[in-house]
C-alpha cells in the first residue's frame, strides 16, 4: 500500500449554475483553504471568487490544456498541495473538465472528494414531470458523426433521456428528435436554470419544436424526453396536452 500521509487532496468544488444564492458555505470555505483553484476560465471565474472574498490563486484548467497540465497539477498535489477544481458553472466532469484529472488523480492514489451542488440537468428533470427514478444523461449530442445513431439509441431506451443543447440548435434538435422519437413524444425543455428568466416548457416534441419555431429560445437549454413506453404516451395524451405550452 502506497504511503499517502504526506499528500495533499484534489477537492471538485460545484458553483451556482444561475444564482449566486447556490453556493454552499462548505464550497466557499473549501475554495478559500486549498492552495490552488483551477477554473475552467478565470475571467469567468473571478466575479464568483470575488463576490465571496476568495483571494486563492487561480489558474486556468479548460479541456483545449487539460492534457498538458494535469501531470504538473498530480505532482504538486502528490507533494502536498491541496487543488480544487471548478467549472464555470456547475459541477466539474458533468459536460465540463474534471474527468482526465480526476482519473489521473486516482491513478497516483490521491484523496479525490467531490462536493455535492448545482448542475443543471436535476432541476430540469424534475421539473419536467416525467419519470426520474431511471434517467439516462446524455449531455451535448456529437454535432455531425454519430449523431443519428446516437439519437436512434435513445429513441429506442425506455428511460426518460436528458440532453443540453445551444439556442442556436434547438430547433433543429427538436426536429431529429420527432424524427426518430415519434411526434407525440413527451418532452419539456428548460432555460436559464436557477437565473431570472428560469423557464420550463412542457409538451410533445411537436408542440414545443412548433413553440420555439415562433419564440426564439435564450441561454442554456436542457431538452428531457420521456422514455419509450406506451403508458407515458397515453399519460402524455390524456394529461400534458397542450397546458403548458403558453397561448
Amino acid at each position: 500500500m502506497k504511503d499517502t500521509s504526506n499528500q495533499g487532496k484534489l477537492y471538485i468544488v460545484p458553483t451556482p449554475v444561475g444564482n449566486l444564492g447556490d453556493m454552499t458555505p462548505r464550497a466557499v470555505e473549501v475554495l478559500g483553504d486549498v492552495s490552488l483553484i483551477l477554473a475552467e476560465d478565470t475571467r469567468t471565474s473571478a466575479p464568483l471568487l470575488a463576490h465571496f472574498g476568495i483571494s486563492t490563486p487561480c489558474v486556468s484548467h479548460h479541456k483545449y490544456n487539460e492534457h498538458d497540465t494535469v501531470r504538473p497539477i498530480v505532482d504538486r498535489i502528490a507533494g502536498g498541495e491541496s487543488v480544487a477544481l471548478i467549472s464555470d458553472a456547475g459541477t466539474p466532469g458533468i459536460s465540463d473538465p474534471g474527468f482526465l484529472l480526476s482519473r489521473e488523480c486516482r491513478r497516483a492514489h490521491i484523496e479525490v472528494e467531490t462536493l455535492p451542488g448545482a448542475t443543471a440537468f436535476v432541476p430540469a428533470l424534475v421539473n419536467s414531470g416525467l419519470p426520474c427514478d431511471r434517467f439516462c444523461f446524455e449531455g451535448f449530442l456529437p454535432p455531425k458523426k454519430g449523431r443519428r445513431s446516437r439519437l436512434e439509441a435513445l429513441a429506442a431506451d425506455d428511460r426518460t433521456f436528458i440532453l443540453y443543447e445551444s439556442p442556436l440548435r434547438l430547433v433543429k434538435t427538436l426536429e431529429q428528435l420527432i424524427e426518430v422519437c415519434g411526434a407525440d413524444r413527451p418532452a419539456s425543455v428548460s432555460r436559464e436554470i436557477s437565473k431570472v428568466h428560469n423557464t420550463t416548457i412542457n409538451g410533445s416534441l411537436t408542440e414545443l419544436c412548433e413553440y420555439f419555431k415562433t419564440n426564439q429560445p435564450r441561454g442554456e437549454i436542457v431538452v428531457v424526453v420521456g422514455g419509450k413506453t406506451e403508458d407515458m404516451v397515453r399519460v402524455h395524451r390524456n394529461k400534458y396536452k397542450t397546458e403548458d405550452i403558453p397561448k
